[in-house]
């Protein structure tokens, strides 16, 4: 049965010409000056530092949160939370010492970075390798997870028709390039923002009501907290020998402490410091507006779990006192990831238009953003330096629009039928964990080589491909071969009997072999490498309002994680 009344679809459509309008202008106002690659790539340095605040947030804040993360919220609780505030550290670490180093030496694409640090080998191998789980991984499942929600909401099976017709929204925003990509992500956000706190609200009122405390929110979180007290801790401890299967999965999602010690940072800084697709938002800028721009980023980040894992958590209390069991239990059988929808579905009328209005901006923000990736780095690291060096100004901002259409034909085509399986695994967790089998080598690549002269270009070309080995290895083999009783302490038996280690634990293994390795081809090479960054401390050095800015979100870290360590 359909959930939306007529008020809700012009609410939506009000949304959808808004936006498509506002990014058409942007358009029309570019076109009068001729269009090239940097305008079209990264907006010309024009992004004022709200924009690209903004403009992070909403390419960050899709599907993947808004199902994901809510689904997490209903399976996990407040640790999945860890994601979404070690992100606000995280961006700080890269407005401070990470983007310095990349305006300093006018880089524009990562695999750019990679060639003038390093060699064409390495830049040519992690452009290939960051097309492929852009495409395969990220584009496909955003695309997923932000039909199947909307399909639900509607409460009809258009699953189909939802996909293609996500996909033709973002193309419209996309094709103008990253200037329109960035101001209307200005609204995407202020939409997503304003949607997910209604529902965060909502879903509080349905708890309070169910426990008989009339409409009070506040006493919805308080009862909330008191009913599912057990999802309300950051730390999950290790399982033991007869651990039930279900806290198991817990901890392989969440590894408790450990995750701290590596994996937490390398899923964060790698993403938010070493991606074309979060980093592009902010390299056409000068250093003071990025920087500026990145922290407003870190302090909205610090409150994204009250709008995208919130629900969730809501969501587990009412299922577990016997509402939503339709609604997360279609067919009899649970989906986690059916946390936020079956809260939206109380919403009232007009309200379902907003949110649906809502997760929709999430959804095409980050299909826009993702698609510009892919473009930018297929066209000025690959279709320009290998098929047609001689290419001009405007045969290669064409080539980047047709990037984008091909990629997001294959991102349909691989979402039809699910052929990846996002939605057998939880969609924030598909993500997390196959993300993670390259992250280990990229960070270490782009660590060492911001930081120590010495690393090579060959050891950066073994580092991404050991990084790979390493991962798989961990994921897939360490635990058999090496068991429990060595220095893989970090592996355990599960209910079945079978050694397992965390997908976050594996990655900070990965890591630390990977960067041991790098390390010692590094002291076997020359001792002087001309490809070297040169630094300068006062690169890093902070005005007394980002410091300020730095100060502020610190204390609000540290507030939550004492009240829910």
């Amino acid at each position: 049965m359909n959930q939306l009344k007529q008020i809700d679809y012009i609410i939506f459509l009000l949304y959808f010409i808004g936006v498509s309008s506002y990014g058409y202008w942007i358009y029309k106002q570019k076109q009068k000056t001729k269009l090239d690659t940097k305008d079209f790539f990264l907006a010309e340095g024009s992004l004022t530092w709200w924009a690209i605040g903004a403009s992070l947030i909403a390419s960050n804040i899709s599907a993947e949160q808004f199902i994901g993360m809510s689904g997490n919220g209903f399976t996990f609780g407040v640790a999945v939370a860890a994601y979404e505030w070690l992100a606000a550290v995280a961006l700080i670490i890269v407005a401070i010492w990470f983007m310095p180093i990349y305006l300093k030496n006018h880089i524009y694409t990562m695999p750019q970075f990679l060639k003038t640090r390093y060699n064409e080998t390495v830049s040519l191998i992690m452009a290939i390798f960051w097309l492929f789980l852009y495409v395969f991984v990220n584009l496909t499942s955003i695309l997923f997870l932000g039909a199947l929600a909307i399909s639900s909401l509607v409460g009809a099976d258009l699953f189909h028709p939802i996909v293609i017709g996500l996909s033709i929204f973002a193309l419209i925003i996309t094709l103008g390039g990253m200037k329109v990509i960035g101001y209307t992500d200005v609204i995407q956000v202020v939409v997503l923002v304003i949607g997910g706190l209604v529902t965060s609200y909502i879903a509080l009122t349905l708890v309070s009501q169910k426990f008989g405390l009339g409409n009070d929110v506040l006493a919805g979180f308080s009862a909330m907290m008191g009913d599912a007290e057990d999802h309300f801790h950051l730390i999950f401890e290790k399982p033991g020998p007869n651990t039930p299967q279900v806290e198991v999965n817990k901890y392989l999602t969440v590894p408790g402490i450990t995750m701290y010690f590596a994996g937490q940072w390398i899923v964060n800084l790698n993403y938010w410091g070493c991606n074309q697709y979060i980093t592009q938002r902010a390299l056409g800028a000068d250093l003071k507006t990025a920087r500026t721009g990145i922290l407003f980023a870190a302090m909205i980040k610090l409150f994204m779990p009250l709008i995208v894992m919130l629900p969730g958590i809501a969501a587990y209390v009412l299922y577990k006192n016997g509402s939503l069991q339709n609604e997360m239990a279609p067919g009899g059988k649970l989906l986690a990831d059916n946390a936020y929808s079956a809260i939206l579905s109380f919403l009232p009328t007009g309200l379902k238009g907003l949110s649906m209005a809502a997760l929709t901006a999430a959804i095409v923000a980050s299909l826009a953003g993702k698609a510009n990736s892919i473009s930018t780095i297929f066209t000025l690291d690959i279709y320009h330096k290998y098929i047609k060096k001689e290419a001009t100004e405007t045969q290669l901002v064409w080539t980047g629009r047709v990037t984008i259409l091909v990629a997001m034909l294959m991102a349909i085509g691989l979402t039809w039928e699910d052929a990846l399986g996002v939605g057998s695994e939880g969609g924030f967790t598909f993500i997390q964990k196959y993300t993670g089998y390259l992250s280990p080598g990229i960070f270490a690549v782009f660590l060492l080589g911001f930081f120590w002269k010495r690393t090579t270009g060959a050891a950066a070309v073994v580092g991404i491909l050991m990084g790979f080995a390493m991962a798989i290895l961990f994921n897939h083999f360490a635990p058999e071969w090496f068991g429990h009783e060595t220095i893989l302490y970090t592996a355990f038996r599960n209910a079945e009997g079978v050694y397992e280690i965390p997908f976050l634990v594996s990655m900070g293994w990965a890591f630390v072999f990977t960067v041991l390795t790098m390390v010692l081809i590094s002291l076997a090479g020359p001792a002087i490498n001309p490809k070297a960054f040169e630094i300068d401390s006062r690169m890093f050095r902070l005005a007394p309002s980002t410091t300020a800015m730095v100060a502020i979100i610190f204390m609000l870290l540290t507030v939550l994680y004492v009240r829910f360590w």
